[in-house]
């Protein structure tokens, strides 16, 4: 990345014509339900200081906060629909008790679909992603269930998050070949503290034509250095509600080498005058398969920290101390290809001696 961006710096998304902000609004914490969200109030804060700053990229779910999300949106959207791209998800169960009413299968997909255009209060949802792999759904009844909802208006394009990258590029090869709609977004985890999306994900995303949208490229909170090793041993339990902390120890991210990599990200920090929290999202934006990471604030001051992302610039040194500290293993074929070896046999640099 070089030189400054800005919210209305629009981007495409993957393989489609649609222009995106290079930070996209996550509301995730819009709305009280879970223990840690923001209030209605703050929740039109922060969006309307996102659209100010000329921000059109708005992303939820289903089920974020119980549903009050989407309701949350469906008010803040009433004035300014048409102008801003709205993404949902569908998968989150929404009755317990009515297998059918989570996973990826027709009948769920149909209808959190409904669902989602009444919360949102809207006739039309602009990016609906599948939201997270089941295992146990057909991939062409997806793909032939996303391409009807994209014929009947009621979805404009269609993604997937949180699946395996060789089930991601197979449905994108049977949705080219039989002329149904093409994903062209692919949300994932993504961060300093989770870059073992950089073995394929990411690249399968670039070669089939997907746009990457980072979530929590803060690793859960993090990477902002609010953690110390006293947090290690919180007992965490796999329900969204109760603590930010909860959060980020259940899905992983409180850990004592995510906390070294912190240590670094707080060290370029000051040295070029910023904030940890956007040198960890402004090190996601290099990336060139990145389109859009997903900013999750709970409070306006929090949004506009993270905005300055967008400004910062690091030199050599500082971009190789935080690619030594978050380094991961490619494993293999990546490994191996990447040999002076295997190299040197592909372009014949390397001189082989056959045994008599």
């Amino acid at each position: 990345m070089s030189g400054a961006l800005t919210l209305d710096t629009y981007r495409l998304l993957g393989r489609s014509g649609l222009r995106v902000s290079p930070l996209s609004l996550g509301t995730m914490t819009f709305g009280a339900d879970w223990g840690w969200g923001a209030d209605k109030d703050e929740a039109r804060k922060i969006f309307d200081t996102y659209l100010d700053r000329g921000g059109n990229f708005i992303d939820t779910a289903s089920q974020y906060t119980n549903g009050t999300s989407e309701q949350l949106l469906g008010e803040f959207t009433a004035d300014n629909r048409e102008s801003l791209v709205l993404a949902t998800k569908y998968t989150m169960l929404r009755r317990q008790g009515d297998p059918n009413s989570g996973g990826n299968n027709r009948k769920s997909m149909f209808a959190s679909v409904e669902a989602s255009l009444r919360k949102l209060n809207t006739d039309y949802i602009d990016l609906l992603y599948l939201h997270v792999w089941d295992f146990m759904t057909p991939v062409d009844e997806i793909l032939r269930g996303m391409d009807d909802l994209v014929r009947s208006g009621k979805v404009l394009y269609v993604g997937i998050s949180d699946a395996p990258a060789w089930q991601v590029s197979r449905m994108q090869t049977i949705a080219d070949l039989r002329g149904w709609s093409p994903l062209v977004a692919l949300q994932i985890e993504y961060s300093l503290i989770q870059r073992t999306v950089e073995r394929d994900l990411i690249p399968m995303a670039r070669e089939m034509g997907l746009g990457v949208i980072p979530w929590s490229p803060l690793g859960s909170g993090v990477l902002t250095g609010k953690y110390t090793r006293d947090d290690l041993d919180h007992e965490a339990d796999s329900s969204p509600e109760g603590t930010r902390k909860n959060v980020a120890a259940a899905q992983g991210s409180l850990t004592e080498n995510s906390l070294a990599i912190a240590d670094v990200v707080k060290e370029v920090a000051g040295e070029i005058g910023k904030t940890p929290a956007q040198v960890a999202l402004a090190w996601t934006l290099r990336n060139p398969g990145v389109t859009s990471p997903i900013i999750g604030a709970r409070t306006t001051n929090q949004l506009e920290d993270n905005l300055g992302a967008l400004e910062v610039e690091f030199d050599t040194a500082q971009l190789a101390r935080l690619e030594r500290a978050s380094a991961i293993e490619l494993g293999f074929p990546h490994d191996m290809l990447a040999a002076p070896m295997t190299q040197g046999v592909i372009s014949g640099d390397l001189k082989i001696q056959k045994r008599s």
